[in-house]
């Protein structure tokens, strides 16, 4: 043991000629005030939950949602990813255990009668047998199988959050995709509508033809308005269609399952626009606290490409029962065991270590700089989502007064056109007027809810890394 801790410190010593120094990350994690990230709004912001669709009141919309998480293949494919990194975790947790494997071997050969093997086995043919335990142990005296574990969590950690991240945007796009089959059954209802308050209008100037009151020139004008009615109507049957079939590829059944789908829009408000970014926002995306567990894992696998530099201390033992020949094999004196350390140091190794360490530092800074663009772009899409948000408010409240006087304009233009004291054109006018501002209605009511979920979503969907760390010890 004495000469096992001398030989242990002149390899400590040697170990200056391979160094790890002047190698060290660049990239610095971006500050968040620069984006403008506030910590006073944190604290009265009511964050997302993470059944947050349910605030709809949409059961079908539950269910949907409920289903798509439960059997999309993409999350299959990204629970897989999650299990992968966690088998990696589980591997490098007993790298630094103790390890004992057991061996069995019979091998008959011919003994060399000019070799080193003297008489009688030189010439001889015979059974060579044995039956051996051999154990082994590295001792991390320099953390680099503790580096390596903390790297393999932090992967592990990663995939979980693009787990999550993955859950998030698929029941947004299922909620999205849902609400846009629902503004396009409501256009369709008010193509129909127009439809029908063209076939009627048609009627009326058949009428004053037949009475002399109108040329075939109106006439003509009142039928030319049907066949572009009925086209957007085949156009957002289409859009119907096409919607459905996304939901059901989402949800994994057939479209003829969804083919009596027909939600309509719910009620607005669904979420608190908050005045300005809250800080919080860093802990409350999955992107971004994926990106925060790859830079942690960066780190701990350039210690563990570090601690490469250093001694490696094995100790081995093995015992057993060697012998010539089967009779002999369980005899004590077949018995065969040893015990001992075995130190190795790299001296020259033509710069392996170096680049390799290299390469796990330029990993820092990789990770360093996604991690800031997940930040930049977190922020960048609350901040879209919110301006947007607000536009529409201000929006509908503009809308909504054009409507109430297209509707007055167009019923005083009808009125006049019967009574003879006005011509068919100002009521197509006016009839335009009201039917642009219809859809500009639908238009905002369906905007306003798809930023709504948008923003939800970049609020993170309810994503609590505290909750994922649980479900991680729980999964432990």
């Amino acid at each position: 043991m004495r000469a096992t801790a001398v030989a242990l410190a002149a390899l400590v010593v040697l170990a200056g000629c391979v160094s790890h120094g002047g190698i060290e990350p660049v990239a610095q994690r971006i500050d968040p005030a620069a984006l403008g990230l506030d910590e006073a709004a944190a604290a009265p912001f009511d964050w997302p939950r993470d059944d947050w669709w349910r605030g709809y009141g949409d059961a079908r919309l539950d269910l949907l949602i409920g289903r798509a998480l439960d059997g999309n293949p993409s999350l299959a494919v990204a629970a897989a990813r999650l299990a992968r990194a966690r088998s990696f975790a589980e591997a490098a947790a007993a790298a630094d255990q103790p390890r004992v494997n057991a061996s069995a071997d019979s091998t008959y050969q011919r003994y060399t009668e000019n070799g080193l093997v003297p008489p009688p086995l030189a010439g001889s043919r015979r059974t060579s047998n044995s039956l051996l335990l051999n154990a082994g142990w590295e001792l991390d005296f320099f953390g680099r199988y503790q580096a390596a574990l903390d790297a393999a969590l932090g992967q592990a950690r990663a995939a979980q959050a693009d787990l999550q991240a993955a859950r998030q945007l698929l029941a947004s796009q299922v909620a999205r995709i849902y609400f846009q089959l629902a503004h396009a059954l409501e256009q369709r209802s008010l193509a129909q509508a127009t439809l029908r308050q063209r076939e009627q209008l048609l009627e009326l100037v058949r009428a004053r033809v037949a009475a002399g009151l109108d040329t075939r020139v109106e006439l003509r004008q009142a039928e030319g308005a049907l066949p572009g009615t009925r086209q957007r109507i085949e156009q957002l049957d289409e859009q119907i269609a096409l919607a459905r079939n996304a939901l059901a590829a989402f949800t994994v059944q057939p479209a003829a399952a969804l083919a009596d789908l027909a939600p309509g829009l719910p009620a607005r408000a669904t979420v608190v626009v908050p005045t300005s970014i809250p800080a919080d926002l860093l802990g409350r995306r999955a992107d971004v606290a994926a990106a925060r567990w790859r830079i942690e894992a960066a780190l701990r696998e350039r210690d563990a490409a570090k601690a490469e530099f250093y001694p490696n201390v094995n100790l081995a033992a093995f015992a057993g029962l060697s012998s010539l020949g089967f009779s002999r094999l369980l005899d004590s004196g077949s018995a065969v065991y040893g015990f001992g350390p075995a130190l190795r140091l790299p001296v020259f190794d033509a710069g392996r270590l170096r680049a390799g360490l290299r390469g796990k530092t330029a990993e820092i800074d990789a990770a360093m700089e996604s991690y800031n663009a997940a930040v930049a772009e977190a922020v960048h899409d609350v901040a879209d989502q919110l301006a947007s948000l607000r536009s529409v408010d201000r929006q509908a409240v503009e809308q909504r007064a054009a409507q109430q006087a297209a509707e007055s304009a167009f019923e005083l233009s009808v009125q006049r056109y019967r009574a003879g004291l006005g011509n068919y054109l100002s009521v197509l006018v006016a009839e335009s007027a009201v039917i642009a501002q219809r859809r500009n209605a639908a238009e905002l009511k369906a905007r306003g809810i798809e930023l709504d979920v948008a923003l939800i979503h970049a609020l993170g969907g309810g994503y609590v890394e505290a909750a994922a760390a649980r479900d991680e010890r729980a999964h432990k």
